[in-house]
């Protein structure tokens, strides 16, 4: 199962405990400062909504978990509305991924609605 396999796909919940950090010193490359980061976040409530809006004004790719809402709770709309209203001022995009995730992008970036292969 490939990286985008297991972040966008599979089923069951995650956590921080999911994911393993990789020591960079371990690896050779020619880094230089990354230009964009991917932050994983959980919408936990709509105080939750401020971290992800920081980030995507920053110019980073956002990817939430909202599984500790319905997909009919008003909340979640409130949250997706929100959200809409920051993509469209930076020129990004939106997608919600089944009923547990939420890809947000920064200004220039946009999520394919098609999968790979198809």
């Amino acid at each position: 199962m490939g990286i985008m396999s297991k972040i966008l796909g599979g089923g069951g919940t995650h956590s921080a405990e999911d994911y393993v950090e990789l020591d960079l010193d371990d690896f050779e490359s020619a880094r230089g400062g990354a230009g964009m980061q991917v932050h994983i976040a959980e919408i936990a409530d709509q105080r939750d909504v401020i971290d992800i809006k920081d980030a995507v004004y920053d110019g980073d790719f956002v990817i939430a978990d909202i599984t500790r809402h319905s997909t009919t709770d008003q909340t979640v709309e409130r949250i997706i509305d929100e959200l809409r209203q920051v993509v469209g001022e930076v020129d990004g995009d939106i997608v919600q991924k089944g009923d547990d995730q939420l890809i947000i992008t920064p200004t220039g970036v946009t999520v394919s609605r098609e999968k790979l292969g198809e």
